[in-house]
């Protein structure tokens, strides 16, 4: 996809920006260029944008909302040449409308862009290419929003991105329009380093540093450069480290009836090993029967999340264990309120999103029991069918290290899944599935 330059570093000035809605962005853009900037609305089956964004789900209402936030997001945009400056203020995306056409029928998608902004989207003079591929891998806002600075001046001759005061960055990583003060130290803390990270992590052409410009003491602009990546180095990393998309911490996670797309961002953004000690924390406090039920687990490990808990206080005993004589009761995050109860179709896709997870969480696993000979037929049975459908970074990093390769890896297994179980589950399934798992109550 050709993404205008202007486009990359979108700073909202009202409204806010998801990962997801980026992801639907970038998928509308590219259908949009294929089709032409002579087309006064464009128009695509709905399942091939869900498919195209990395959506995972079916459910056209939390699709509704990320389309109405786009509309919502009010963008400016500025141009300037030898006797012209102009400055647009518009919406990010023009009128959409989602048609279902009756049975054995496509559900259609369609879109238009504000008149004064179409053709430099979809026929743009300076750009630069993004692959959906990689960009959708990234877990993150703040990391997609970089990926795609790193990929803009990756070929520039210094690699040195824009150089803008904290705030404006504040807003551009965060897709946020509300912040009016930053405090530097939590940016960079909070997003800025594990965006970086995470970059370092799922990319392989480049990698991307920060720059602090300070004025006295305090920092007042930043930048980033970008590093080319030795390709070399990636044989020195163990397979351990490439894998760092732990699919079962993320299936923790959803059972508790957090969404796979909080999940996955909420992994992004937070150590894992803090995850992983809150969730047991969690799971340890839902089977104390000598304490109260938890109205919303997801509630409750997000407040045990945010205030440390699970590294600082043990819970109380479970239930036929006495407590020290004299001891204090230790304390309990308070109780979350009553999460509103979730709607039959909303139940669903959760635990479909769960099924889903645990389905390439067990191709990842079927593959690793493999004789090496099944393995090689599996892995040439995988380059037959989808190798040349891949991009080029990811096909590259899958002829180097295979299965091993961070960015191909998911596509690896998402695809054995598929191969393996190839029939979709019926609402029957997914129930047997829920009950199985202890989740139908979330």
């Amino acid at each position: 996809m050709a993404k205008a330059n202007e486009a990359i570093a979108i700073r909202p000035k009202r409204g806010r920006l998801t990962l997801l809605s980026r992801r639907i962005y970038n998928a509308l853009l590219y259908h949009s260029q294929r089709q032409g900037v002579d087309e006064p609305v464009y128009q695509l089956p709905l399942s091939e944008l869900i498919g195209d964004a990395r959506f995972n789900s079916n459910n056209t209402e939390l699709l509704k909302a990320h389309l109405r936030d786009m509309q919502a997001t009010t963008i400016e945009w500025s141009t300037s040449g030898p006797a012209l400056r102009r400055w647009v203020s518009t919406q990010l995306l023009g009128t959409v409308t989602i048609e279902e056409q009756g049975r054995g029928r496509p559900c259609m998608v369609t879109w238009r862009y504000p008149d004064e902004i179409k053709e430099r989207l979809v026929k743009p003079h300076q750009y630069t290419r993004v692959l959906l591929e990689i960009s959708g891998q990234m877990r993150s806002y703040s990391a997609a929003v970089l990926y795609e600075i790193g990929a803009r001046y990756l070929t520039s001759p210094g690699r040195l991105s824009m150089r803008e005061d904290v705030l404006w960055w504040a807003a551009v990583l965060t897709g946020r329009s509300d912040i009016k003060e930053v405090d530097y130290r939590f940016l960079k803390r909070d997003v800025i380093s594990k965006a970086l990270a995470e970059i370092d992590a799922l990319c392989e052409d480049f990698s991307i540093e920060l720059i602090e410009h300070k004025r006295g003491r305090k920092i007042e602009e930043i930048q980033f450069r970008v590093v080319p990546k030795v390709q070399q180095r990636l044989g020195d990393i163990s397979s351990a480290d490439r894998n760092v998309f732990d699919l079962e911490l993320v299936g923790r996670l959803i059972a508790l009836g957090i969404k796979q797309e909080e999940a996955q961002d909420l992994y992004a953004i937070t150590d894992e090993g803090q995850i992983r000690a809150t969730l047991d924390h969690v799971e340890q406090r839902l089977r104390n029967a000598a304490m109260p039920e938890l109205k919303s687990p997801a509630a409750y490990f997000k407040d045990a999340l945010k205030k440390g808990y699970a590294g600082l206080k043990a819970l109380p005993p479970t239930a036929g264990a006495a407590a020290a004589p004299g001891a204090p009761a230790p304390a309990t995050p308070a109780q979350p309120a009553a999460a509103p109860a979730l709607s039959e179709g909303e139940r669903m896709r959760r635990i479909l999103e769960l099924w889903e997870n645990a389905r390439m969480v067990q191709a990842r696993a079927l593959y690793a029991e493999m004789p090496e000979a099944d393995q090689a037929q599996v892995r040439a049975r995988f380059e037959a069918d989808r190798l040349d459908l891949l991009a080029a970074p990811i096909a590259r990093a899958w002829r180097r290290e295979g299965p091993a390769s961070r960015i191909a890896a998911s596509s690896f297994h998402k695809w054995l899944a598929q191969d393996t179980w190839p029939q979709e589950p019926n609402e029957k399934a997914l129930l047997a599935f829920a009950l199985e798992r202890g989740v139908t109550g979330m």
